[in-house]
């Protein structure tokens, strides 16, 4: 599918729009990328030509935005291979190893902007959202008008107040706090000054952002919504050990809380109004299960990981 709107293509295919939706996760987008793949080397197809609508959040929306990259005839210019590889090679320098990591963190963002920047702009070029070879959204917080955004290439080609480049998209989807600096940018109508976080303050789990945006559009339950995790930390914490907490004590495992909170309640939803047939979530447990018993937050790992999911294989969507 090229970036011809939705609504068009659909009027001469009756079949389901489909959806895929991928969360945000820093490092971890390269699973997601990796089932992508898979997918597309069973189908023969790239992803961008399966899904008639992309949704991410922050490594996520990386992710979405890379697969919608046109090439010089408007078509697919990656695919998630490519992406892998690009995880692989250009991980390190996009999340590097910092001395000192949480402490630094706590007075300051933890890696410096230029890198990401230099990186994306490599990858995106000066690109614009507008001419994605499919449609693309991506989630951003605007933290001067407090407001939720939603940036795709639809309201990009309606409205060209509202473009920008793919590399501005993805540094805004992906500025998360702690981590990355807020970005500047200015858009819309009339024109307003933002500074743009990491969607993943309201939706680290975009899915239902991308299912409310088809609704916009009409399609009620005719949708498919594929939803891919980037790991779920499952770590619990016993009464004894929160008990006394206070903020300090708070302060990093209620971010992780809320935001797993959330997308486990746009799977509760969806799942609910779609059911098993049009709803397909898949998660991985990327953490250990034991329970904490220290009153203070340690990290630790797992020899072992979990593959969960909602419900039956995503392939129905490939045919």
């Amino acid at each position: 599918m090229t970036a011809a709107d939705i609504s068009d293509a659909h009027a001469l295919d009756s079949r389901p729009v489909r959806v895929l939706s991928i969360d945000g996760g820093g490092i971890r987008g390269i699973l997601p990328a990796i089932v992508l793949a898979e997918l597309e080397n069973r189908t023969g197809k790239a992803a961008s030509k399966l899904f008639d609508l992309m949704a991410g959040t922050s490594t996520g929306g990386i992710v979405a935005l890379g697969l919608a990259m046109p090439d010089e005839l408007g078509e697919p210019a990656w695919r998630a291979e490519q992406l892998i590889e690009i995880y692989a090679r250009d991980g390190i320098r996009l999340f590097p190893a910092v001395p000192l990591g949480e402490i630094r963190a706590m007075f300051h963002r933890r890696y410096d902007e230029a890198e990401i920047a230099t990186l994306l702009h490599g990858y995106f070029g000066d690109t614009m959202l507008s001419q994605a070879a499919c449609d693309v959204l991506v989630t951003s917080y605007d933290v001067v008008g407090r407001e939720a955004l939603i940036l795709t290439n639809r309201s990009a080609r309606e409205d060209p107040a509202l473009d920008m480049p793919m590399r501005i998209a993805a540094r805004a989807t992906a500025a998360a706090p702690t981590y990355f600096a807020p970005i500047e940018s200015t858009f819309g109508s009339p024109p307003r000054e933002r500074v743009l976080i990491d969607g993943s303050v309201f939706a680290n789990n975009p899915a239902m952002c991308a299912f409310t945006e088809l609704q916009r559009r009409d399609y009620g339950s005719n949708v498919i919504v594929v939803s891919l995790g980037t790991g779920s930390l499952t770590r619990r914490y016993r009464w004894d050990a929160v008990n006394e907490w206070g903020l300090a004590h708070w302060a990093r495992p209620l971010l992780h809380i809320v935001i797993d909170g959330a997308g486990e309640t746009v799977d509760f939803q969806l799942r609910t109004m779609l059911g098993k047939q049009r709803y397909h979530r898949l998660q991985i447990g990327t953490c250990c299960t034991h329970q904490t018993t220290s009153t203070t937050p340690r990290p630790r790992t797992s020899s072992t990981s979990r593959a969960r999911r909602s419900d039956s294989s995503p392939s129905a969507t490939a045919n």
